[in-house]
């Protein structure tokens, strides 16, 4: 089981560099960070994680600036989001991000989507919330085609385009990972995802992760999909939590990184890395 981080990157917090240049060094094997475009200060939609709305939300970095740069001070640790919220962008441009991303890391890229939760925020964009999985959909198969077809076109009900012209293609096409834990993703996952993102899965719920685990694999080989892995998002970080981890299926851990300072930020790094044994 490979063993990454996840952070929300502030302009508060460690800077990127230093951080990539951490995780690498400490022998992690991926690096994933969160994304928001803006927090609107209206608090209709309610925060999951409780009332009040932590103060990262609304001071990430871009995703995709940060990761190339990351890109350049790296060789060999993955590189992703999770999640973007790619309803939200022009699903053209955001395929130009992502190819050029994946061609400075040497095809190291992974793109995370997921619908997103803010219904504010989803409307700052004009994208209505009611759809967003649906749009979300949309983006992604339209990207796949821009980064595999010399003259790309989709025709679709939110992305519609005659035939272009749009290079850099990526080195590879990157692995499409579908974050969620409802009870239609792996439906998603199947249909245009490579891999699954579920969110801080508790260990007390670790025998019913572990069945759909088995669900996704079992339905992956009935259509011809091979392996699709799994990555968990926000893994407890305890040894025997890993155990438990891998002994349901988990292919990958991503352990969350606080929003602090860079000395503290390394020192967590520390304490994570000797978790690996």
């Amino acid at each position: 089981m490979q063993h990454g981080v996840v952070t929300f990157l502030t302009d508060y917090g460690i800077d990127p560099l230093s951080l990539a240049r951490g995780v690498e060094e400490r022998g992690f094997d991926a690096l994933f960070l969160t994304e928001h475009t803006h927090i609107p200060t209206s608090r209709l939609s309610p925060w999951p994680g409780g009332a009040e709305l932590p103060e990262r939300y609304s001071h990430t970095y871009d995703p995709f600036v940060a990761l190339g740069a990351m890109a350049a001070v790296t060789a060999r640790i993955a590189l992703g989001t999770a999640v973007s919220l790619v309803a939200q962008h022009d699903p053209i441009v955001l395929a130009k991000a992502v190819a050029s991303v994946d061609r400075i890391s040497a095809g190291r890229f992974e793109l995370g989507v997921g619908p997103g939760w803010n219904r504010e925020e989803m409307a700052n964009h004009g994208v209505d919330p009611r759809s967003r999985t649906a749009r979300m959909r949309e983006h992604v198969l339209a990207m796949k085609e821009i980064w595999t077809a010399d003259e790309a076109q989709f025709h679709g009900r939110f992305v519609d385009f005659d035939p272009i012209w749009s290079w850099p293609k990526p080195v590879r096409v990157p692995p499409i990972l579908i974050g969620g834990g409802g009870p239609t993703v792996l439906d998603r996952v199947l249909e245009y995802g490579d891999g699954w993102v579920p969110l801080r899965v508790p260990l007390s719920g670790l025998e019913e992760f572990g069945g759909r685990i088995a669900e996704l694999r079992d339905r992956a080989a009935g259509a011809g999909r091979g392996h699709l892995p799994v990555t968990v998002y926000g893994a407890v970080p305890k040894p025997e939590a890993l155990q438990s981890y891998a002994a349901v299926g988990v292919d990958r851990v991503l352990f969350e990184l606080p929003d602090d300072d860079g000395d503290a930020v390394l020192r967590v790094l520390d304490d994570l890395a000797a978790l690996r044994g």
